[in-house]
């Protein structure tokens, strides 16, 4: 073979080995590049399971929080709901006595012979236990109507 031959062969062996370097450290920035991305892709998801951890302890914690306060609210009516009834019949027992205090007056004026004092009008009845047991009630639900939407509007700015 002629040494010119020989000689365009080398370059050419030269010309594609440089090329293939070339292709080669392109290629391995690329891989590089792809193996960051998939350390920070990697890095990323590791963060957002601890954050979905973390807001599932806190959906525990606030269901478990809802509940004690509904027993907390429960129990409250609960007593309140006594307390309402026994001072309906605390008033009542009340106004008997009353009765019979009025009617002890008006026998005693009347055997001494005293004239009877105007009369004044009555109070006005007091309202039925059931009533404020259900005013109480839509009080605590207005109550918890508006701490539901506190607590939307705050979740909601956030």
């Amino acid at each position: 073979m002629s040494p010119v031959i020989l000689l365009l062969a080398d370059a050419l062996v030269a010309v594609l080995l440089a090329a293939t370097i070339v292709t080669s450290v392109g290629l391995s920035r690329r891989i590089a590049r792809l193996k960051a991305d998939e350390a920070a892709l990697r890095a990323t998801i590791g963060e957002l399971m601890q954050a979905s951890g973390t807001a599932e302890r806190a959906i525990q914690g606030l269901r478990s929080t809802l509940q004690d306060c509904d027993r907390t609210l429960a129990e409250r009516l609960r007593t309140a709901e006594r307390y309402a009834a026994d001072l309906a019949e605390q008033v009542e027992a009340g106004e008997t006595v009353m009765g019979r205090i009025m009617q002890i007056v008006e026998t005693s004026r009347r055997a001494v012979g005293a004239p009877e004092p105007a009369r004044e009008a009555p109070p006005p009845p007091a309202p039925a236990p059931e009533d404020r047991v259900s005013a109480a009630a839509a009080a605590a639900q207005a109550l918890a109507d508006r701490a539901a939407r506190r607590l939307e509007a705050r979740t909601g700015a956030a």
